[in-house]
């Protein structure tokens, strides 16, 4: 009688042509990374100023783990820089920071969610979007002249249309994440509220990542004609950023990870 050979992990990941820790992103080192993006959060709490150099010197590490670690989850030292725009207020209900004892643990596990301002001709329009922390990718986004409830709304309906509703959703406290309604949908969802402390916008460093990088990318939005080349090009940059740009995390496109992860879990499903 012959015995059938059992395919190990390590093989499954080399038929997809990719190593096994690069793919398997729930891991012993993903772990280990968010324990300490827990303690960089707690030292950017009381020192916001601190770069990865002084990070490092107050908790004893080296220099190059807290700047890989910081890399890894968007994480920067907090800098004013003259006059900024500021979102309308913020919320008078609080919730916890779920995602400093939470890791995603699989695509839709944990969704986080933000906006930002683009200046055109004079005014200004509003991206929001909404990233699944596992993939990197952006499941969800709306593009509005006001950045009123229904801008992140939309997002996050946008999102929900395309995907499986996530365990945690989280977000700064500002009015819009605040809102009776916006937060009567999550409830109504069974979907677990987290938040940002106040002017701690590392605790939503992925966003924040993102952000930076789009406006690099995007350039001087003055230079399109009319707005709806503006939004199409922003609408295009979201898409590329999901199927083209490759992520440091990964070293390939959220979309692309998303697909090789699902292709793993089913192959090692298949093989159990």
């Amino acid at each position: 009688m012959i015995r059938k050979q059992k395919t190990t992990k390590a093989a499954l990941s080399k038929q997809l042509g990719i190593s096994r820790s690069s793919l398997y992103y729930a891991s012993k080192q993903l772990s280990k990374d968010w324990e300490l993006k827990t303690k960089i959060e707690e030292i950017l709490q009381e020192n916001p100023g601190y770069g990865y150099p002084r990070i490092a010197m107050a908790l004893q590490i080296n220099k190059k783990r807290a700047a890989r670690v910081m890399r890894l989850f968007g994480m920067k030292a907090y800098r004013r820089r003259g006059r900024k725009f500021r979102k309308s207020g913020v919320s008078n209900v609080f919730y916890p920071n779920l995602l400093r004892t939470n890791h995603p643990k699989y695509p839709n596990d944990i969704w986080a969610a933000d906006f930002t301002y683009i200046p055109y001709q004079g005014k200004f329009i509003y991206l929001a979007t909404i990233m699944d922390i596992f993939t990197r990718k952006i499941v969800g986004a709306s593009v509005m002249m006001n950045h009123s409830v229904s801008l992140v709304l939309q997002s996050l309906f946008t999102a929900l249309s395309n995907n499986q509703r996530p365990t945690i959703f989280h977000s700064d406290n500002g009015r819009e994440y605040g809102s009776r309604v916006f937060t009567k949908a999550l409830n109504e969802l069974e979907i677990q509220i987290s938040r940002s402390a106040k002017s701690s916008p590392w605790e939503n460093g992925y966003q924040e990542a993102f952000y930076s990088q789009f406006k690099i990318d995007l350039g001087d939005p003055n230079r399109f004609k009319t707005l709806g080349e503006l939004v199409y090009e922003i609408h295009r940059l979201v898409w590329s950023y999901n199927h083209q740009r490759i992520h440091t995390a990964f070293k390939m496109p959220p979309v692309l990870f998303a697909q090789r992860f699902q292709t793993y879990q089913k192959l090692v499903e298949k093989v159990s």
